[in-house]
């Protein structure tokens, strides 16, 4: 008699380890580091260890941060981006918003994923303010392109409106996953947020206040997902980190279903 088993048991493996490959999991993180300068410490007192250790103890997959400096003199003429890239041994990609005191300012972020291309685009400001910038990344997982867009948006709200209303044209027809994450200078009942939820689901659970750092009462920071594809939200929580920044980071798992 043949063995009839050995192959079926040989494709239920096969069958298992494709499922393991769909059922994708990221690890989010979200984070406006306030150029590494702790607000209880003195203005010239910047801590990269610190944020970097945040980072490495959530294990995050990818990270959105904001306030970065690259070779400033208040923060000892570090690039932050690089360095920050290399206390947690992750990819990276800068995005600037301004040039700053021979330096520049802006955003960055970290990925445990090689970075297949990445984007940088200006956010338009009918009023004259301090630029602003989106950065995006490109990660393949599992053959598919994933994209991690990071953005600081102004504190002007006729600036936040045409911004937001940009983020939602790039991004509007894209029908793969798309991570929006960033300080968005708005809170969830305000109309950019209401705006971006036309295209983006929000992550979101009580009382998710972000800023100030110790007893926070508002929220600012945010990730988001494209509406329309396979993946959920899972685990969201603020970190109670009250050291580092003015802020606190948030935290998200994102699944496929």
């Amino acid at each position: 008699m043949k063995n009839h088993i050995f192959p079926y048991f040989i494709l239920s493996i096969l069958c298992c380890s494709a499922l393991g490959l769909s059922a994708q999991q990221l690890k989010i993180l979200t984070y406006n580091i306030h150029h590494a300068n702790p607000p209880s410490e003195h203005a010239s007192v910047t801590n990269l260890d610190t944020i970097a250790s945040i980072i490495k103890k959530t294990d995050a997959d990818l990270v959105g941060l904001q306030e970065i400096d690259v070779n400033l003199n208040r923060s000892q003429n570090t690039d932050q981006a690089k360095k920050l890239a290399e206390l947690t041994g992750m990819h990276y990609f800068f995005s600037k918003g301004i040039n700053l005191d021979h330096g520049e300012y802006g955003t960055v972020i970290l990925s445990k994923y090689p970075i297949v291309k990445s984007e940088r685009f200006e956010l338009p400001s009918p009023i004259e303010s301090e630029k602003r910038s989106l950065g995006i990344i490109h990660i393949t997982l599992n053959g598919k392109t994933i994209k991690f867009a990071n953005t600081h948006l102004d504190l002007k709200k006729e600036n936040r409106l045409a911004q937001t209303a940009f983020i939602i044209d790039k991004f509007k027809n894209d029908q793969e996953l798309v991570i929006l994450v960033g300080d968005l200078n708005a809170r969830p009942e305000e109309q950019p947020i209401r705006n971006l939820e036309k295209v983006f689901t929000r992550s979101e659970i009580k009382n998710g206040f972000t800023i100030p750092e110790v007893n926070p009462d508002r929220e600012i920071d945010f990730i988001m997902i494209n509406k329309g594809n396979q993946f959920k939200f899972k685990n969201h929580h603020v970190l109670s980190e009250t050291y580092a920044s003015d802020h606190r980071p948030v935290y998200v798992e994102i699944n496929a279903q």
